[in-house]
């Protein structure tokens, strides 16, 4: 029978070969993301890839497709997971604040504390840095720039560097001359003419000079009222009232300070949003085949991306009736269901329909009656022995001394400062 020992010195073993197979995994997640092996005309990411082939939960498929990523700039670390010294889950914490001026000082503390340890120091720094937010607000401010150059073809190379809100607006208004360059598309050309696909950039590109062009025709017009004209904030209303920490971003943009958004209230309307106890909002209510504005919100509060298994897409999404409005059904958002354009023409023209499940599910099914799942079986064969871990090689070096948050927290500011006064070059 094997002693106590014995049965510990073989778990530390076992987790040391463990992480440097989870190395490798990373590796090859890497390796595959860059070459886009996972891009098949159905797959949206490789964290679907990972999801639908090798049964990783969505969440932590993205995380170890951003771990994979952060690794590859941070040599030090990856070393010490290869050889099997540092799990993935202090290595999956550190990724999210490490860069090389503090590599050394976060792997020491990998190295000689618990994992408990390392979510702590980096939960507190993270919360630290947000505590800058509105300092972040004024370097955005300072250092927002506009700058352009002429290419050897002539064509203009325009760069810009815009503060969170002004961003917002930008692309707002590009995305909707997006939409105007789009219609003007020629629909109608001879039969046989090749028509190649038109890049999003170059749409993007011409809507650009669309809104320059409006500019110099109309100059400075106030619009109001149009619900497509808003720059879209989602806030908590105790977050709003109180500054505290909570929900507060621009509607698929990035997170913004609460007195900025207070600023935003001063002159803007607010609309309400009532959710259930499940966190859904409630029915609009209101019988009507258009999808009006209040309706769109509720479907986009409620799906917020495609609904087609394993799409993620965010972008030109369309409200399908399940119940199509001219054989009765009803523009209500138990019979809506947000797709995006490709996904849209697959239900229409691919011939797959939508089924409702008792518990509000939906079953897309192909035209030879399979379902079309989020998992499906795939590559799970375990990975190869890593048998060059010596025994006992995964350890932790903590002896029961308290850690001191202050102090660490401390010298990662200390390290990011230093970093930043070097001079370019050295």
């Amino acid at each position: 029978m094997r002693t106590i020992d014995q049965i510990a010195t073989e778990i530390c073993t076992l987790t040391g070969r463990l992480n440097a197979a989870n190395y490798q995994l990373l590796v090859l997640i890497a390796e595959f993301d860059k070459r886009k092996g996972w891009s098949d005309s159905m797959t949206q990411s490789c964290a679907h890839w990972l999801n639908w082939k090798c049964g990783i939960a969505m969440g932590a498929a993205r995380e170890k497709v951003r771990v994979a990523r952060a690794l590859e700039s941070l040599p030090k670390i990856s070393a010490a997971m290869k050889s099997g010294h540092i799990s993935y889950s202090k290595v999956r914490e550190v990724t999210r604040v490490a860069s090389p001026e503090h590599e050394d000082y976060l792997l020491m503390i990998c190295e000689n504390g618990t994992a408990s340890h390392v979510e702590r120091l980096v939960q507190t720094f993270r919360r630290c840095k947000e505590a800058e937010e509105l300092s972040r607000d004024k370097r955005q401010q300072e250092s927002r720039a506009v700058t352009f150059r002429y290419d050897e073809d002539g064509s203009l190379v325009l760069t810009c560097r815009l503060p969170a809100e002004a961003g917002a607006k930008v692309m707002k208004a590009l995305d909707l001359a997006v939409e105007e360059v789009r219609k003007e598309e020629p629909k109608d050309v001879p039969g046989g003419t090749p028509q190649p696909p038109v890049r999003y950039s170059a749409r993007r590109a011409d809507a650009l000079a669309m809104v320059a062009e409006s500019f110099l025709a109309h100059g400075v017009l106030e619009v109001r009222g149009a619900d497509a004209n808003q720059i879209v904030v989602h806030v908590s209303e105790e977050t709003l009232r109180t500054k505290k920490a909570g929900c507060c971003e621009v509607e698929d943009g990035p997170s913004i300070a609460a007195e900025t958004a207070r600023r935003f209230g001063c002159d803007a309307s607010v609309l309400v949003m009532v959710e259930n106890d499940d966190g859904e909002p409630l029915n609009v209510g209101r019988k009507t085949r258009t999808i009006s504005a209040p309706l769109r919100r509720v479907l986009n509060a409620r799906d917020k991306c495609c609904r087609f298994p394993g799409c993620s897409n965010k972008r030109w999404l369309d409200a399908h009736h399940i119940d199509h409005w001219a054989n009765g059904g009803e523009t209500k958002p138990s019979n809506l269901a947000l797709l995006c354009s490709f996904h849209h023409r697959a239900v229409h023209e691919g011939g797959i329909k939508i089924e409702r499940l008792d518990d509000g599910a939906l079953r897309f099914v192909k035209p030879n009656g399979q379902s079309v799942d989020s998992v499906a079986p795939g590559y799970t064969q375990p990975p190869g022995n890593a048998d060059d871990v010596p025994a006992g090689a995964f350890k932790d070096c903590w002896h029961g001394e308290k850690m001191d948050l202050d102090l660490a927290v401390g010298a990662m500011f200390q390290q990011e400062r230093r970093a930043r006064d070097v001079p370019a070059g050295m």
